[in-house]
């Protein structure tokens, strides 16, 4: 079994992304000293030739592939083109260059979007392409399960080390807060706050009846390292493993924990007309729990901690 030993050398590409601070931050955590990271105005990761460049000067032993382009509903929605091309040349590069230079092991991130709108509940790895993706995001899934598959042919053709998992919706500190390209729970944090500073009320999109998982950044970091010292590719039968708490609540009873948590009192208001999205989207963890990982923090606890990390960093 491949392992990463604390001097070599870890290539975090997004690193400047929700997972990948918290990724850095577990490397750092735990002694690892030779981290490498580039910033997007450094390395361009949709550009090929930049990125093999890269590769062939630095040479990482091993890689987690956080990089992505990533968004909520609108944003699927209405950048459809660039979503599909970025993450598609994104993965692509990156897988590429790090089979032809030689890295020991990639760690490749994904989504829980990439199975079927109507999947069966829990979402079980294997109902991977059984289905009609949700069509919000479609081409983000599609970029999505394009890398893994890249993975698992390069694992059969080349005899790489290249593994995926698959993460329920993440938030942490460092999330996006846009209400534009954010996500829901950040976008439910940061509406209820300034409806709470301003008084005024809040609106929600869809209806509140669809359940969704989540989980928190930095459990989810400490989740992936774990996978990088202690799984290697012929110990996924699919090519991937899904990463959650295998619990879920609706999206209203989010709204409601949130707004407690807040501490808001005013009027909440929902817009039907607005997407819902996927029905109903819970992993099936019996996977990653055989291999011996479980999170640790609790949806209330983690919400706590971001919202005391949004206060701090919007004084």
């Amino acid at each position: 079994m491949l392992f990463m030993n604390k001097k070599d050398k870890i290539y975090i590409a997004g690193h400047n992304g929700l997972v990948g601070r918290a990724i850095v931050s577990e490397l750092e955590n735990q002694g690892y000293e030779n981290l490498l990271m580039k910033r997007s105005a450094e390395l361009d990761l949709r550009n090929q030739s930049a990125v093999n460049t890269f590769f062939e000067k630095e040479k990482p032993d091993f890689v987690f592939l956080a990089a992505a382009r990533v968004g909520g509903i609108l944003a699927n929605s209405t950048m459809k083109g660039d979503f599909i091309y970025d993450n598609l040349m994104i993965a692509s590069n990156i897988i590429k260059a790090s089979k032809e230079t030689g890295v020991k092991k990639l760690l490749n991130l994904g989504s829980s979007c990439i199975y079927p709108k109507l999947a069966d509940q829990p979402l079980k790895e294997t109902a991977l392409l059984s289905g009609y993706l949700e069509p919000t995001n479609e081409s983000y899934a599609i970029a999505k399960i394009a890398a893994i598959k890249l993975c698992t042919s390069f694992n059969h053709q080349y005899g790489t080390n290249f593994i995926s998992a698959m993460p329920t919706n993440l938030y942490g500190p460092n999330d996006n807060f846009n209400l534009e390209t954010s996500h829901v729970l950040p976008a439910m944090l940061r509406k209820f706050h300034e409806a709470k500073v301003n008084n005024t009320e809040v609106e929600l999109w869809g209806d509140g009846s669809p359940y969704r998982e989540f989980l928190y950044s930095q459990d989810l970091a400490e989740g992936l390292v774990f996978l990088m010292n202690h799984v290697d590719a012929p110990q996924m039968p699919e090519g991937f493993v899904n990463i959650g708490t295998g619990e879920d609540l609706t999206i209203r009873n989010l709204a409601e924990l949130i707004q407690r948590i807040v501490g808001f009192t005013g009027s909440v208001t929902w817009d039907a007309t607005k997407p819902n999205g996927t029905p109903r989207k819970v992993m099936d963890i019996s996977g990653i729990l055989e291999l011996g990982w479980k999170p640790k923090t609790t949806l209330e606890d983690g919400i706590r901690k971001v919202y005391q990390w949004f206060l701090s960093d919007n004084r």
